[in-house]
């Protein structure tokens, strides 16, 4: 839905205001593309999964915790890339927050289908 002019025109003001009191987080906060954020936690996600690999090399030859650290960071890490992964190429995210484009449409679910067979043979008869 789009603003209204007046809207606009407030949003414009607090925007120029928000410039004026805090430009270094303002610069930093106007992203355009959200997925460059998501980007960034997905470089971060491998740095922390290949210390993870290198601490459970360690762990193996000098202290059996110290490995399971390092199996614990990489499990994290991969978590969390994933889940950065998802988001960022629109997987992780609802209908209707997300616009549709080129998406196929949702697949209805075992019980609906089973449902929809059931109303069409009940009508049949």
């Amino acid at each position: 839905m789009p603003l209204s002019e007046h809207e606009q025109r407030l949003l414009d003001q607090i925007e120029q205001a928000l410039y004026a009191e805090d430009p270094k987080w303002a610069n930093a906060v106007r992203i355009s593309d959200p997925r460059s954020h998501y980007k960034r936690r997905l470089v971060k996600a491998s740095i922390g999964f290949a210390l993870g690999v290198v601490l459970l090399m360690v762990g193996v030859v000098a202290n059996i915790w110290l490995g399971v650290a390092g199996f614990v960071v990489m499990l994290a890490t991969c978590l969390w890339g994933l889940s950065s992964w998802k988001r960022m190429n629109g997987f992780g995210v609802d209908s209707q927050a997300a616009p549709a484009r080129g998406r196929r449409p949702q697949r209805r679910g075992f019980m609906d289908r089973m449902e929809e067979r059931w109303r069409r043979r009940t009508d049949e008869r």
